[in-house]
């Protein structure tokens, strides 16, 4: 996990120890319904039934419900930090920066399955009965599984099938975690990715020394001083290019563009944050 900022090493480790999340769902120890013995979808009504007794099952609000009146009632499921808790800090710009940024880009990018190379039948065996228990599983309150168990999922609709449900979580390249990888700023910064954007924007120039609200700002004979222009007349009309319009180039080449537009701009940062060498070192 990745955070900016600086906290105390101590204040991590306490912080780590006390954070603990609850998730608070119906029980699903019990299967009901499992087979050809599964609940029938009632059209009038848009709601499930037992096949058996035509009773309606319970909703997902309603099995929520059942908590209020039960004093010993537990969490579904109770998800803490493991014991241990490796900190390290990192200063940007720094070797071990771009080092844990290569480290953090290939996991978030990887299939979880990836991760460890399967070696032996036995391991081969534990990933399928892993699967095997992740397809009946819960994933959500919206998850088909559910009734499985005797409870309407959240926004229950027609067409609902236990062990047929389309999450992430139940695929072999998940192993049951479908969740985001990076959760959004706002959950930690209190700003919204906007905000980033613009606390970027500033900073870029600030550095190049560009003033925002000088349009006659830039100097041709000066290459480290960036020209603004802007479209003063004119008007246009956008829309979301599709992969098969004839002027889109090739995804190669659009992600090699891409990569040498970061490149030059990398570079002229680069270029005005380092400092030009004086006429003496210049004759030394």
């Amino acid at each position: 996990m990745a955070t900016r900022g600086t906290i105390p090493r101590a204040e991590l480790r306490q912080i780590a120890a006390a954070t603990y999340h609850q998730v608070w769902w119906p029980a699903a120890d019990t299967v009901r319904f499992e087979s050809d013995h599964l609940p029938v979808w009632n059209e009038d009504n848009s709601t499930y039934l037992d096949p058996t007794t035509g009773e309606v099952l319970p909703t997902w609000d309603e099995a929520l419900d059942t908590f209020d009146d039960d004093p010993d009632a537990e969490p579904f499921h109770v998800v803490r930090f493991g014991r241990q808790v490796d900190a390290k800090g990192v200063v940007a710009g720094s070797a071990d920066a771009d080092r844990c940024v290569r480290y953090l880009a290939k996991y978030l990018t990887k299939d979880i399955a990836d991760c460890h190379t399967v070696e032996s039948i036995s391991q081969e065996q534990h990933v399928d009965r892993l699967l095997d228990a992740l397809r009946f599983e819960p994933c959500s309150p919206r998850c088909s599984n559910w009734l499985r168990y005797g409870i309407q999922p959240e926004n229950a609709k027609a067409g609902m099938r236990p062990g047929f449900c389309r999450s992430k979580a139940h695929r072999r390249e998940h192993l049951g975690y479908a969740g985001r990888r990076v959760l959004v700023s706002r959950k930690w910064s209190g700003k919204t990715l906007a905000d980033h954007k613009a606390d970027r924007l500033a900073w870029v120039l600030e550095t190049l020394g560009v003033d925002p609200t000088d349009d006659d700002q830039g100097d041709e004979d000066n290459p480290r001083s960036p020209v603004l222009s802007s479209v003063s007349s004119g008007s246009f009309e956008c829309e979301l290019a599709r992969p098969t319009d004839p002027d889109v180039a090739p995804r190669e080449q659009r992600l090699l563009r891409a990569v040498g537009e970061a490149l030059k701009r990398r570079a002229q940062l680069d270029a005005v944050r380092t400092p030009a060498p004086s006429a003496t070192e210049g004759a030394a």
